[in-house]
């Protein structure tokens, strides 16, 4: 199953919750941040992807509203 943009951010927002409560034992500590930084890469491609997406729609609108 692909993730979700909002699955990725409440995965990542749990994981900053558990080290801010110091809830993260150090051993596992590495682990959390290795996960957290990959959320954080998939978030952000998600979000060009989408304001690429977003942007080509527009310009696709404003080629069709314009007359010839």
């Amino acid at each position: 199953m692909e993730q979700t943009y909002e699955a990725a951010y409440a995965e990542l927002k749990q994981i900053a919750a558990e080290i801010e409560n110091e809830s993260v034992s150090v051993d596992v500590l590495a682990e959390k941040v290795k996960r957290a930084s990959e959320l954080i890469a998939f978030c952000q491609k998600k979000l060009r992807s989408t304001e690429q997406e977003v942007n080509n729609i527009i310009k696709q609108m404003e080629t069709k509203t314009t007359p010839s």
